[in-house]
This record gives C-alpha cells, sequence and structure tokens, in this order.
C-alpha cells in the first residue's frame, strides 16, 4: 500500500503550510498529493503550483468538478498539467453535488451517471489526440447545426494514458466508477464496512471484462497522532459533522446517506438536524466516535500501524491521509508518523511509486 497527502482546499489562510506539506510528502516518498475544489480555490492552479515546487511526487485532482468544465477543457487541463509536471498528473472527476453544480455553475444536477459516463468517454477521447466526435445523449462534438470542426488536442501529453480517477459514494456510482475508470476516490472509509463498496466496484470491473487488478483504491483518511484516541477524535469532529450535516440538501447529502447505510442512521440524522439549524458545536457533538475511529487514522503510532492494516486488507491501495493538527510542525510530524507506521506495518513499497 502507498501513501498520499490530500491538501484539501486552498486559500483559507494555510497556503504556505499546504505548499510546506506537499514538500515533506515528496521528500518521505509519499506516491501522489491531492487538491480539491468546490466554489472557491480551483485544483489545476494549485497542483500547477505544487508540482513546480516538488521532484517526485504525482498530482492529483481530488476532484475536478464535472459541471466546471466541458471534457474539451478538462482535457486540455490534464494534458497542460501532465506536460508541465513531466508525467506525474492524475485525473480525479466528480459531479459535485446538486447545490453547487445548479448554484454556483449554472448546470443542472440531472442524470449524473450518465453525464459522467460520456464525459470520461469524451476526456479520453481528447487526449488519445484523435478528432473529436461523439454524439451522446448529453453531449454532441461538434455540434450538428453549426459550424463547429472536428478538432485535434494540439498538446501532448508525456503519457499515452493519464489515469482517471472518480469520487463515488453510491452503489450504481461506484459500479459506474469500476467500469470505465482506472481508481476510486473514496471518502469517510471504514475497513469494516468496505466488502459492499467493492463489491460494486467489482461488478463494474467485471462488466468491463477486467479484475481489481491494477485498479486503485484510494480513500482520503484525517490522520490525528495523539497517546489519548478520544481526543484525537475531537479534531475531527467538525469535519465530519459538516460533511454529514451540512454538504448538500436535508433531502440530497450524500454523505449522510453513506453514515446511514454503515449503521449511523440515527446519528446521521440528528447531526443534520442540529447542523442545518446552524447549531454546528451541537451538531460537531452529535457524531458518535465510532464513526470518527472507524474512518479515521487516530491515536499513537503502534495503534495508526495497526488501523493501516485493516485498511490494506480492506482493498485499499493508495492511502491519502489529512492531517488534523492545530500547528503546521504537528501536521509535518503526522505525516512522518503515517510513513514510519506504514513501514512497522510491513506496508511500504520498497519500490517507491
Amino acid at each position: 500500500m502507498k501513501l498520499g497527502v490530500n491538501l484539501g482546499y486552498w486559500g483559507a489562510g494555510n497556503d504556505q503550510d499546504n505548499l510546506a506539506l506537499a514538500r515533506e510528502a515528496d521528500r518521505l516518498g509519499y506516491a501522489v498529493c491531492w487538491a480539491a475544489e468546490a466554489y472557491g480555490s480551483d485544483a489545476a492552479t494549485v497542483l500547477a503550483w505544487v508540482a513546480a515546487q516538488t521532484q517526485r511526487i504525482d498530482v492529483g485532482s481530488a476532484v475536478f468538478q464535472i459541471p466546471a468544465r466541458t471534457p474539451a477543457t478538462t482535457a486540455m487541463t490534464a494534458a497542460t498539467l501532465d506536460s508541465l509536471s513531466g508525467g506525474r498528473f492524475r485525473l480525479g472527476l466528480g459531479v459535485s453535488g446538486p447545490q453547487v453544480s445548479e448554484g454556483w455553475h449554472g448546470v443542472r444536477f440531472e442524470k449524473p451517471l450518465g453525464r459522467t459516463r460520456e464525459y470520461v468517454d469524451i476526456v479520453r477521447l481528447a487526449l488519445s489526440r484523435q478528432r473529436l466526435e461523439y454524439q451522446g445523449k448529453h453531449f454532441q462534438l461538434p455540434l450538428p447545426d453549426g459550424p463547429g470542426k472536428k478538432l485535434q488536442l494540439t498538446v501532448h501529453p508525456v503519457r499515452a494514458e493519464i489515469p482517471i480517477y472518480l469520487a463515488a459514494i453510491g452503489p450504481k456510482n461506484l459500479e459506474l466508477t469500476g467500469r470505465i475508470a482506472d481508481g476510486w476516490l473514496a471518502v469517510f472509509f471504514a475497513p469494516q464496512f468496505a466488502a459492499d463498496l467493492l463489491a460494486s466496484i467489482e461488478a463494474g470491473r467485471k462488466q468491463a471484462g477486467k479484475d481489481l487488478a491494477g485498479f486503485d483504491v484510494v480513500p482520503t483518511v484525517p490522520i490525528v497522532v495523539h497517546d489519548d484516541v478520544e481526543q484525537a477524535a475531537e479534531l475531527v469532529r467538525w469535519y465530519a459533522a459538516l460533511y454529514i450535516g451540512g454538504m448538500g440538501s436535508r433531502e440530497q447529502n450524500f454523505y449522510n446517506q453513506l453514515a446511514c447505510r454503515m449503521g449511523f442512521a440515527d446519528a446521521a440524522a440528528r447531526v443534520q438536524e442540529l447542523y442545518l439549524a446552524k447549531e454546528h458545536r451541537n451538531a460537531a457533538a452529535a457524531v458518535p466516535f465510532e464513526f470518527i475511529d472507524a474512518t479515521s487514522l487516530l491515536g499513537p503510532a503502534d495503534r495508526i500501524a495497526e488501523r493501516m492494516k485493516a485498511y490494506a486488507e480492506a482493498g485499499v491501495t493508495t492511502l491519502s491521509v489529512s492531517p488534523f493538527a492545530a500547528s503546521l510542525d504537528d501536521r509535518l510530524a503526522a505525516l512522518g508518523t503515517a510513513s514510519e507506521a506504514l513501514r512497522a506495518a510491513g506496508l511500504a513499497d520498497p519500490e517507491g511509486k
């Protein structure tokens, strides 16, 4: 199992801290550094900045929002980043959610599976440098009733194929991910609840005539190094409450639905009720410790090493950690602890990436 680091969103006053994390992960031999976007910083600019100041580590979007860019623009950006980074770019994509898609990008959040399938088709076609022609239900290139031409990407990516990852939560989206992607970007991944999720991925792989060999399973996992596990969990509560309670509407919150499928339905409903009522502190307090512990790396190094074994046994191939700590020094130290724990668990790849 390899290690990655997820920087989250840029522009929250911690920009230089995040760059320091990326550089430290590069020094430690981490495989990949991910950056996110919502309705603030865009991931492409961040990844170009990070790639320019690192040497070996891959840079990946976790994720580029599908409603934010045409598939051709995504292909252009991916090819450019791959060229600038010397072949170190990984393309992670996600549909976002209805509030961001329709409220920020002005794109209807409808038929997300069909749109994702066609979007990935077009991105791959464009990156292959064939003349772009596609007639689908959601995308038609060139448009059939105008002067559009069949154009060809002029940039040459370093690699013949740039790996494509999908962020997926629900069973149908997981199956689609297995069928059309090279990897899965997971969130709130708990080893003890992973079998059903990976079964959906595997079903999609079988539809494509493939198995899980070579498929990258990449959860982002909070890490807090502390002797007291319950105190460590306190640093993750606000993050968990934001996603379970506030990411999406009452009727359509994919993270809340995931918590329900994991057996935390009553708690998830309570967290959402409090969060939407703007009782954020109470919402954080209502997140069960068991949920946080199941989806995080908490405690001293030896406990983190044991938890890493559980992630590897559950099928994780790249474990992307997100350090939670009050200071940059502690966040940097957490990256070192994770690297040491991976070796202590006997999981480190002797050949690196």
